[in-house]
Protein backbone atom coordinates (compact mmCIF):
# COMPACT_ATOMS: atom_id res chain seq x y z
CA UNK A 1 0.00 0.00 0.00
CA UNK A 2 1.54 3.50 -0.39
CA UNK A 3 1.38 5.15 2.69
CA UNK A 4 1.49 8.73 1.78
CA UNK A 5 -1.75 9.35 -0.07
CA UNK A 6 -3.32 6.76 2.44
CA UNK A 7 -1.89 9.13 5.61
CA UNK A 8 -2.61 12.74 4.02
CA UNK A 9 -5.88 11.74 3.29
CA UNK A 10 -6.83 10.28 6.70
CA UNK A 11 -5.20 13.45 8.47
CA UNK A 12 -7.33 15.32 6.32
CA UNK A 13 -10.62 13.34 7.16
CA UNK A 14 -9.55 13.16 10.90
CA UNK A 15 -9.45 16.93 10.77
CA UNK A 16 -12.67 17.56 9.12
CA UNK A 17 -14.57 15.35 11.04
CA UNK A 18 -13.13 16.64 14.47
CA UNK A 19 -13.56 20.42 13.01
CA UNK A 20 -17.29 19.21 12.49
CA UNK A 21 -17.87 17.73 15.68
CA UNK A 22 -15.91 21.13 17.74
CA UNK A 23 -18.22 23.49 15.38
CA UNK A 24 -21.74 21.74 16.15
CA UNK A 25 -20.52 21.48 20.07
CA UNK A 26 -19.59 25.17 19.88
CA UNK A 27 -23.36 25.79 18.49
CA UNK A 28 -24.77 23.44 21.22
CA UNK A 29 -23.08 24.98 23.90
CA UNK A 30 -22.85 28.60 23.02
CA UNK A 31 -25.57 29.43 20.42
CA UNK A 32 -28.29 27.12 20.98
CA UNK A 33 -29.15 28.43 25.03
CA UNK A 34 -29.86 31.83 22.90
CA UNK A 35 -31.68 30.39 19.97
CA UNK A 36 -34.13 28.82 22.50
CA UNK A 37 -34.26 31.10 25.88
CA UNK A 38 -37.61 31.97 25.38
CA UNK A 39 -39.65 30.61 22.46
CA UNK A 40 -40.90 32.32 20.17
CA UNK A 41 -39.35 35.38 20.71
CA UNK A 42 -35.52 34.28 20.90
CA UNK A 43 -36.56 32.49 17.36
CA UNK A 44 -37.29 35.70 15.75
CA UNK A 45 -34.37 37.11 16.76
CA UNK A 46 -32.50 34.17 16.13
CA UNK A 47 -33.56 34.44 12.46
CA UNK A 48 -32.05 38.56 12.63
CA UNK A 49 -29.10 37.55 13.77
CA UNK A 50 -28.71 34.66 11.47
CA UNK A 51 -29.42 36.73 8.50
CA UNK A 52 -26.25 37.32 6.99
CA UNK A 53 -24.46 33.53 7.72
CA UNK A 54 -25.80 31.54 9.75
CA UNK A 55 -25.32 27.33 10.66
CA UNK A 56 -27.44 26.11 7.97
CA UNK A 57 -24.94 27.96 5.92
CA UNK A 58 -21.60 26.21 7.33
CA UNK A 59 -22.77 22.77 8.34
CA UNK A 60 -24.12 21.61 5.34
CA UNK A 61 -20.62 22.64 3.37
CA UNK A 62 -18.68 20.58 6.71
CA UNK A 63 -20.92 17.32 6.49
CA UNK A 64 -20.54 17.20 3.10
CA UNK A 65 -16.93 17.45 2.98
CA UNK A 66 -16.59 15.09 5.90
CA UNK A 67 -18.23 12.38 3.59
CA UNK A 68 -16.52 13.31 0.72
CA UNK A 69 -12.83 13.02 2.23
CA UNK A 70 -14.44 10.03 4.45
CA UNK A 71 -14.92 8.09 0.60
CA UNK A 72 -11.72 9.69 -0.39
CA UNK A 73 -9.97 7.53 3.06
CA UNK A 74 -12.17 4.38 2.32
CA UNK A 75 -10.54 4.60 -1.26
CA UNK A 76 -7.04 5.21 -0.20
CA UNK A 77 -6.93 2.59 2.21
CA UNK A 78 -8.76 -0.41 0.69
CA UNK A 79 -5.67 -2.60 1.50
CA UNK A 80 -5.63 -1.73 4.95
CA UNK A 81 -8.60 -2.95 6.73
CA UNK A 82 -8.78 -1.73 10.27
CA UNK A 83 -8.47 1.61 8.63
CA UNK A 84 -11.15 1.30 5.95
CA UNK A 85 -13.29 -0.58 8.25
CA UNK A 86 -13.20 2.65 10.46
CA UNK A 87 -13.59 4.72 7.82
CA UNK A 88 -16.71 3.07 6.74
CA UNK A 89 -18.12 3.28 10.05
CA UNK A 90 -17.39 7.02 9.89
CA UNK A 91 -18.89 7.16 6.76
CA UNK A 92 -21.87 5.39 7.40
CA UNK A 93 -22.52 7.14 10.87
CA UNK A 94 -22.24 10.67 8.99
CA UNK A 95 -24.51 9.44 5.64
CA UNK A 96 -27.12 7.62 7.66
CA UNK A 97 -27.08 9.23 11.05
CA UNK A 98 -26.22 12.40 10.64
CA UNK A 99 -27.60 13.05 6.78
CA UNK A 100 -30.44 11.19 6.97
CA UNK A 101 -31.31 12.30 10.77
CA UNK A 102 -31.41 15.83 9.59
CA UNK A 103 -33.35 15.44 6.94
CA UNK A 104 -36.10 13.40 8.53
CA UNK A 105 -35.88 14.56 11.92
CA UNK A 106 -34.84 18.51 11.87
CA UNK A 107 -35.64 20.34 8.50
CA UNK A 108 -39.35 19.88 9.20
CA UNK A 109 -38.81 21.73 12.50
CA UNK A 110 -36.21 24.53 11.29
CA UNK A 111 -39.05 25.02 8.29
CA UNK A 112 -41.47 25.23 11.57
CA UNK A 113 -39.62 27.35 13.77
CA UNK A 114 -37.72 29.97 11.25
CA UNK A 115 -39.87 29.58 8.07
CA UNK A 116 -42.73 29.90 8.88
CA UNK A 117 -42.84 30.42 12.67
CA UNK A 118 -45.45 32.35 14.83
CA UNK A 119 -47.12 33.49 11.88
CA UNK A 120 -48.76 30.23 11.26
CA UNK A 121 -47.74 27.94 14.59
CA UNK A 122 -48.86 29.48 18.14
CA UNK A 123 -47.06 29.66 20.46
CA UNK A 124 -47.29 26.28 22.66
CA UNK A 125 -46.47 24.98 19.14
CA UNK A 126 -43.23 26.60 18.17
CA UNK A 127 -42.01 25.64 21.83
CA UNK A 128 -42.87 22.14 21.54
CA UNK A 129 -40.88 21.59 18.27
CA UNK A 130 -37.86 23.63 19.72
CA UNK A 131 -37.84 21.53 22.91
CA UNK A 132 -37.18 18.50 20.30
CA UNK A 133 -35.22 20.17 18.67
CA UNK A 134 -33.32 20.31 21.17
CA UNK A 135 -33.58 17.14 22.53
CA UNK A 136 -32.63 15.65 18.90
CA UNK A 137 -29.91 17.45 18.85
CA UNK A 138 -28.18 15.61 21.52
CA UNK A 139 -28.19 12.55 19.52
CA UNK A 140 -26.94 14.40 16.16
CA UNK A 141 -24.31 15.99 18.44
CA UNK A 142 -23.18 12.46 19.49
CA UNK A 143 -23.02 10.97 15.87
CA UNK A 144 -20.63 13.27 15.37
CA UNK A 145 -18.55 12.81 17.92
CA UNK A 146 -19.21 9.17 16.55
CA UNK A 147 -17.84 10.01 13.60
CA UNK A 148 -14.73 12.10 14.43
CA UNK A 149 -13.32 9.14 16.85
CA UNK A 150 -13.83 7.11 13.96
CA UNK A 151 -12.29 9.03 11.73
CA UNK A 152 -8.96 9.56 14.10
CA UNK A 153 -8.86 5.82 14.66
CA UNK A 154 -8.61 5.22 11.33
CA UNK A 155 -6.23 7.40 10.97
CA UNK A 156 -3.90 5.79 13.87
CA UNK A 157 -4.52 2.62 12.05
CA UNK A 158 -3.10 4.40 8.79
CA UNK A 159 -0.35 5.01 10.89
CA UNK A 160 0.13 1.79 13.25
CA UNK A 161 0.04 0.25 9.47
CA UNK A 162 2.67 2.09 8.36
CA UNK A 163 5.23 1.53 11.30
CA UNK A 164 4.13 -2.40 10.66
CA UNK A 165 5.59 -2.20 6.74
CA UNK A 166 8.18 -0.34 7.89
CA UNK A 167 9.16 -3.04 10.86
CA UNK A 168 8.68 -5.83 8.55
CA UNK A 169 11.39 -4.45 5.89
CA UNK A 170 13.91 -3.74 8.54
CA UNK A 171 13.69 -7.87 9.30
CA UNK A 172 13.54 -8.76 5.66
Amino acid sequence: MRTRPARAVSIVFAWVAITTFSGVLIETLLIYPNVFADVPTSLARSTEFFSEVGPGDVFPVLGLTTLLTGLLTIVVTWPLRPARLRALGAVAVTLLGEFGFSAWFFWPRNTVMFVEGPAVHPAGELARVAWEFETGHWLRLALCGVTAVLAFSALLRVLAGRREAASVREVV
